[in-house]
């Protein structure tokens, strides 16, 4: 199989192909393309990532290209992992929505509605290329956030997409060092949307330990959550970080306002990485890629790949469609759950009735994320002000009229249809 990694040029990427160098297994992985418009970024991670495969010994060929045509031609499958606009991108939607009173984030609140406006369009393209050139089985595994916005828009617009994100892979991770046991043996009830989950469930064996988890860890596990350990227990789940963001809105905001932006950390980070990877005697990833975010991404994208090619039918935590999953929510929404993988797709398992206390906020954000793909694929900027109203967030008239413009104006370069108007 061929695979190619649009956005290759990614300081993430050495951690993916270390993945596909130790995990592939059964997956014959033939070829490895990196696609990036950035030639600079692919002059230092290209080689390393050759070097990193090369040391494991493992076959395939590591190319790269500023062509997406070349790249994506017949492959097996298209691993997306892009960032528009880059960490400039990122740091402005950090920031302005703050000058708002709200959470400067990039993939939830206003700067995440304007990472999706910038992101959907190019995916959406790059799609349509894939179709044309890639395999006609070929599948397209969705990183980039926000990953249910993008993995929505690519399923209404007819392609083969799962979306797939870290959180429940750490988690999993996270409990199995907790109760000493190895990460397969761990399944997990993970319930909602993308950066908007619960782990309801860690069973193991047939038996639901998240109970004594929470008793016995529950500080260490807090600390993973960002919000205080009495919330695990009044709840009796594990919220994922991003709750956070609208759990504890006020106090982040205020947090915020006093820190360096998340976007300012990743940059110097990745400015180091970028020099450690040029070096030519590098052929393994650097500890410090640990930092940059996105554990276990490898692990859960090689996983996905391989059950996807194999018709394994094992049962993995990825963003798919709704179905009749959650009866609250509309069939073409997008939820992260756990879902039975085979070669024609991933079917979710059915899940428990979520409570009102989880229910409402999922049925809230879903509906704004339906709007956001709407404003994403069509543009305008009452598509844009209703996105934001809709948004738990937001949810004010004067604050989405507000949020909607200096939106529109930050992301002006990015959105075709605001400079025309």
């Amino acid at each position: 199989m061929k695979i190619a990694v649009v956005g290759g040029g990614s300081t993430y990427t050495p951690e993916l192909v270390d993945g596909v160098a130790r995990l592939t297994g059964a997956l014959k992985v033939t070829e490895l393309v990196l696609v990036d418009p950035d030639e600079g970024r692919l002059a230092a991670v290209g080689p390393v990532s050759a070097r990193i495969m090369q040391a494991y010994g493992h076959p395939a060929r590591v190319s790269w290209t500023t062509s997406l045509d070349e790249g994506v031609d017949g492959a097996g499958a298209v691993l997306l992992q892009l960032r528009v606009g880059g960490q400039a991108a990122r740091q402005r939607d950090e920031t302005w929505p703050l000058e708002c009173g709200c959470v400067g984030q990039e993939t939830t609140g206003a700067g995440g509605l304007a990472k999706a406006l910038r992101t959907v369009p190019i995916v959406l393209d790059i799609a349509e290329r894939a179709r044309e050139r890639a395999d006609p089985g070929a599948w397209i595994i969705d990183f980039t956030n926000p990953v249910g916005i993008v993995t929505r828009a690519l399923l209404d617009a007819g392609h083969r997409a799962v979306g797939l994100c870290n959180v429940a892979i750490g988690f999993q991770r996270l409990f199995a060092r907790l109760l000493g046991t190895d990460p397969s043996a761990v399944r997990l009830d993970h319930a909602g949307l993308n950066h908007l989950t619960w782990e309801r469930a860690v069973v193991v064996d047939g038996t639901d330990r998240l109970p004594e988890l929470i008793a016995a860890h529950g500080e260490e596990i807090a600390s993973h959550t960002g919000l205080p350990e009495s919330v695990l227990h009044d709840v009796g789940a594990v919220p994922s970080y991003y709750l956070r963001y609208f759990w504890a809105h006020d106090a982040v905001v205020a947090e915020e306002r006093t820190r360096p932006t998340r976007a300012e950390e990743v940059a110097a980070i990745e400015r180091e990485l970028l020099a450690m990877y040029a070096d030519p005697a590098l052929d393994h990833k650097p500890a410090l890629l640990s930092e940059r975010g996105g554990a276990f991404y490898s692990e859960a994208a090689v996983a996905l790949l391989a059950s996807l090619a194999g018709d394994t039918g094992d049962t993995q935590v990825v963003n798919v469609r709704n179905g009749g999953t959650f009866p609250f929510l509309p069939a073409d929404a997008v939820i992260e759950v756990p879902a039975v993988i085979r070669a024609e797709g991933a079917s979710p398992v059915l899940a428990a009735p979520l409570p009102p206390l989880m229910r409402g906020l999922v049925a809230h954000v879903s509906a704004y994320e339906e709007l956001a793909v709407d404003a994403a694929r069509r543009g305008g900027r009452d598509r844009v002000r209703a996105a934001l109203l809709a948004h738990p967030l937001v949810g004010q008239l004067d604050l989405a009229d507000g949020l909607a413009d200096r939106l529109i104006a930050e992301n002006r370069d990015f959105l075709p249809w605001a400079s025309r108007g």
